[in-house]
């Protein structure tokens, strides 16, 4: 199947009851056994649950995978690929990252005893001086949240084969519809579901893609140890935001396109961080790897005065103030308050995230009132 296919009948069919074109809320915590170990396939729903498991397959084909695995959120996810190592392990890992991630690798899994590196990977030939027989894991985010770096994934992957050593990508602002990192040679994808893939801000969820089953069993293993599973009406929600992923995504990239095009000739605008620009660093490569550029524009504007950043995105209308991204509603955040206020001023300046950067997700509304917003806040 073609993409735009997959996304609505990728690993799916029929249910076997009554033919429902779409899966049952299996609103259920248990299944009766008709003898011990007696049942169809699930017995506790922590373990396995046919609307989770429908939703699993469906992620697994979107990214050209042999396995899916859901979670109650993506740093839930994350969680689980970090619980792969061990005490002395070391990770390398994109500097410019969602302020999550960075929290968890920083706060909780440097307690354990793992290390971490972060590291500019615009360069992939830079991360050979990292590794050591240490490593056993690379984190990378491409395009970078809020940055919008991009990272050369193929290269990374043989890279990373060579020294014997996991490739992990967050695909979350890329997506597969415009680009797939198994197909690039990564050993794992991770997603916030919660963002494009679910598409409508209305759930929290997590899921990684891989396509070797050894590994497959130790991530399954993990999440049923674990129990970081989402429930089953999440699951469906996350299956019809599937279904419209090629549409909603096309909208999105037309939409940023126009929304960055006026943001880089407006006179109060210093800087917009967007991939399809040919100044952007590694355009490039983002033309080779991607088939689109995202529907992700981050922007600084003149003075880079904080204060003045504030304004401009408590001035929005149609934009909406909040945190997350991926939705067909288009929202605003400042990242040095909001999704990157856990990571050090002065570490989060040297990737970038200054004080008036405001990174916009642009939704699928009318490009001309996306504009006009942006204007009438920029003015005030």
């Amino acid at each position: 199947m073609k993409f735009n296919t997959k996304t609505i009948h990728g690993g799916q069919k029929p249910d076997k009851a009554y033919g429902s074109i779409m899966p049952p809320v299996y609103q259920t915590s248990t299944f009766a056994q008709s003898t011990p170990g007696g049942h169809k396939g699930y017995a506790y729903a922590r373990s396995g649950n046919p609307t989770r498991h429908a939703l699993e397959k469906a992620f697994a084909s979107i990214e050209n995978g042999t396995h899916g695995l859901a979670f109650s959120s993506g740093l839930a996810a994350i969680d689980a690929v970090l619980k792969l190592l061990k005490c002395g392990d070391e990770v390398i890992s994109t500097n410019d990252l969602y302020g999550g991630t960075y929290r968890l690798f920083t706060e909780i899994y440097e307690n354990f005893g793992i290390k971490f590196h972060f590291i500019g990977m615009e360069n992939a030939n830079h991360i050979e001086d990292y590794i050591n027989d240490n490593t056993k894991l690379l984190w990378v985010e491409t395009p970078t949240n809020p940055m919008l770096n991009i990272i050369d994934i193929e290269m990374t992957a043989k890279i990373a084969k060579k020294h014997d050593v996991l490739l992990a990508v967050d695909n979350t602002f890329a997506t597969p519809y415009l680009q797939r990192p198994l197909d690039l040679g990564a050993d794992i994808v991770m997603h916030s579901a919660t963002k494009y893939l679910g598409g409508h801000s209305d759930l929290v969820m997590g899921a990684l893609m891989v396509k070797n089953s050894d590994l497959a069993d130790r991530l399954y293993f993990i999440q049923n140890a674990s129990g970081a599973i989402c429930g089953p009406q999440d699951s469906f929600l996350a299956l019809r935001g599937i279904k419209t992923l090629h549409v909603r995504m096309q909208r999105h990239c037309e939409n940023a396109k126009a929304v960055a095009t006026y943001l880089s000739k407006h006179p109060k605008v210093e800087y917009v961080y967007w991939p399809g620009f040919k100044n952007h660093p590694n355009h490039t490569l983002a033309s080779a790897q991607m088939s689109g550029f995202g529907g992700m524009v981050s922007f600084t504007t003149k003075g880079n005065n904080y204060e003045a950043a504030i304004r401009i995105v408590e001035h929005l209308k149609v934009f909406t103030l909040a945190e997350s991204l991926g939705g067909v509603e288009s929202l605003a955040g400042h990242p040095a308050s909001m999704t990157h206020a856990s990571i050090p001023k002065e570490q989060r300046e040297n990737i970038g995230v200054v004080d008036s950067l405001i990174r916009l997700s642009v939704g699928i509304e009318d490009e001309d009132d996306l504009i006009a917003d942006l204007k009438q806040a920029l003015d005030k």
